[in-house]
């Protein structure tokens, strides 16, 4: 009886233990947890609980004064993913909607219109270059899937002031690559890392549309042991990470969808370390 009851105890304090993790400041999705249909993380790939997805201006931020011709980045959180319009995807994936001095429809269920307030970024772009008069402006984005219709996912409204408009060659704003952003080099597990795609259109694996890429992250630890390799096969644009403690090299490569052994552009690698 006496052991029965220590056993008893043991599980209580075990379960009250994992409750107290599960709480923490950044909740976390243990390794083997399923995502998606049948679809595993990466054990050291962490993904937030309880969220859902959030598009966002990666490089504007509320009250901003800019100088128009600007190129304005966009970001997609929650494991969401960007797909073309000019073939079906499924799961969580859509292509993101600037709306110019707009609110949310009130009816997610009617496609989003095409107009200078509502404009589409159908082949699965990340950024496009403002071209404003001077004035204010709010500015919001927001996901929709092949067939225009909103998902909710979407940012907070942006409100903006373009001070001054200039004569500049809209090329000369952005050159074809991508970009790996991280915050630092000294990292707090878990840590978000975001990939950019300028000039280059990203899509889901499965879709296999000429012109289109995906990510793949690869994390080298410094003592030698073998890379881990992460496809983001399905149009995603961060993670998050918990890779154990150490010094690491990440490198992002933008992958063919068509011919996967085919690397479209590759970012500079960056040097980090996990505490």
């Amino acid at each position: 009886m006496r052991t029965f009851q220590i056993n008893t105890l043991a599980l209580v304090l075990a379960f009250m233990a994992s409750s107290v993790v599960a709480q923490g400041s950044v909740p976390v999705i243990p390794a083997e947890a399923q995502v998606g249909k049948g679809k595993l993380l990466h054990p050291w790939q962490a993904a937030q609980s309880g969220q859902g997805g959030d598009a966002y201006f990666v490089n504007l931020g509320n009250g901003d004064k800019i100088e128009t011709p600007f190129l304005v980045k966009f970001g997609l959180s929650g494991g969401w993913g960007l797909a073309p319009i000019s073939k079906a995807s499924s799961g969580k994936s859509g292509h993101h909607h600037l709306l110019v001095n707009r609110d949310l429809p009130l009816d997610f269920k009617q496609a989003l219109p095409f107009t200078e307030q509502y404009i589409h970024f159908g082949k699965g772009q990340m950024e496009t270059v403002l071209n404003l008069a001077p004035g204010d402006y709010t500015l919001r984005l927001l996901l929709a899937d092949q067939m225009h219709l909103p998902h909710f996912v979407y940012s907070k409204p942006l409100k903006i002031t373009v001070t001054k408009k200039n004569s500049l060659d809209h090329a000369s704003l952005s050159k074809k690559g991508i970009n790996l952003n991280v915050v630092g080099d000294e990292l707090k597990r878990p840590f978000r890392v975001q990939f950019h795609a300028s000039g280059l259109s990203v899509a889901h694996l499965a879709q296999q549309e000429a012109g289109t890429g995906h990510f793949r992250l690869s994390i080298a630890p410094k003592s030698g042991a073998k890379p881990v390799e992460m496809d983001f096969v399905n149009g995603q644009t961060e993670a998050w990470l918990e890779p154990p403690v150490g010094d690491y090299v990440l490198k992002l490569d933008f992958v063919d969808n068509v011919n996967p052994g085919q690397i479209l552009a590759r970012a500079e690698p960056r040097s980090v370390r996990v505490n």
